[in-house]
């Protein structure tokens, strides 16, 4: 199979992106939801949503595998963060 240039574009309010210090994962037969959420206590509001199928969702788990092993070859080891936020036991989302 030949190899095909792809161009991706990305408008400049998406470019700027969102910070996110909480990611809620859930799954249904048929696809993954990744929830990012931005938390300040005491609130938290989602600030993006990805839906996506099981087979891309694990593709998305092997690249940020690699690219936290070749972050960490070059850079050095992230140690585990502590959670500045106390833990979350249930999740509601609401429209709000």
């Amino acid at each position: 199979m030949a190899e095909q240039e792809l161009q991706i574009q990305i408008d400049e309010e998406t470019a700027k992106g969102r910070y996110t210090n909480l990611a809620v994962v859930s799954h249904t037969e048929n696809e993954f939801i990744f929830d990012f959420v931005f938390i300040h206590p005491p609130q938290g509001k989602v600030v993006s949503r990805v839906i996506t199928s099981p087979g891309h969702a694990k593709r998305i788990i092997k690249a940020l595998a690699e690219n936290l092993a070749l972050y960490e070859k070059n850079i050095g080891p992230i140690p585990e963060p502590k959670s500045p936020h106390p833990p979350v036991i249930g999740i509601q989302l609401s429209n709000n």
